[in-house]
């Protein structure tokens, strides 16, 4: 009998408009300027916070609240940025300048914080543990990605490469001819883009969870194991 597959702490989501308008993929990147602009400067925020959290975490056990927050509203942003350019093309809808949870969105990404993390774990999880990580991300978002994410810093992320720039690519091309988005495409799209978040996540050293060597595909997560009886935990959202 088969099972569900657990939950893992990233849950990341990106509902695809019915309707997409044939050109405008053209001209995201122009449109796209102002968030880049300002990622980039988050992200320099996020290097700097994620150095402190390593010595939160090395001496108190305890990724500190207001960086967690902070971290999982700049990986919203960037999901939301990547969900509307070249890692989706899920949306023609412009992402909005936040960093908090937009409910009405159809890109949304949650990180359950951790009441605890392992001290030793947080000295090698982020480069050797995440090694084979790393080089399945370099194939789906491209080496520059893979590079960056091992200093923390994956603003690389949506500026296309790799297999899902790849495929998003030949998904444009199709919208522009018959103003259709395939569907089976779109849903491996997503799976890779899940796998490359979690990872993100877990160099972050926001989880100890390690990413599943698993393909999650679709615009939804997987519904949780619950074959024991037990009822899944409720990730806690981020302020």
């Amino acid at each position: 009998m088969s099972t569900s597959p657990s939950v893992y702490p990233l849950q990341l989501e990106g509902e695809m408009a019915p309707q997409l308008s044939r050109w405008l993929w053209l001209v995201k990147w122009l449109l796209l300027i102002p968030h880049l602009i300002v990622l980039v400067f988050l992200w320099i925020g996020v290097v700097i916070s994620t150095v402190i959290a390593f010595f939160a975490i090395l001496f108190t056990g305890r990724y500190p609240r207001g960086i967690f927050d902070f971290t999982v509203g700049v990986l919203r942003w960037t999901w939301r940025v990547g969900f509307y350019s070249y890692d989706a093309l899920g949306t023609d809808r412009y992402p909005p300048f936040s960093l908090k949870e937009e409910p009405d969105y159809p890109a949304r990404l949650e990180i359950a914080y951790p009441e605890s993390l392992s001290r030793g774990l947080v000295l090698v999880k982020w480069w050797l543990l995440a090694i084979p990580q790393y080089l399945v991300v370099a194939v789906f978002a491209g080496i520059g990605w893979s590079a960056a994410s091992t200093t923390t810093d994956d603003i690389y992320s949506f500026v296309g490469g790799g297999l899902i720039g790849l495929l998003v690519m030949f998904a444009g091309v199709v919208l522009l001819f018959t103003g259709r988005y395939p569907e089976a495409l779109y849903s491996f799209v997503m799976g890779m883009n899940r796998w490359v978040f979690r990872v993100a996540a877990y160099s972050l050293l926001m989880t100890d969870s390690y990413p599943p060597f698993r393909l999650d595909m679709g615009a939804h997560e997987p519904p949780p194991d619950d074959s024991s009886g037990a009822t899944s935990p409720t990730p806690v959202p981020a302020a």
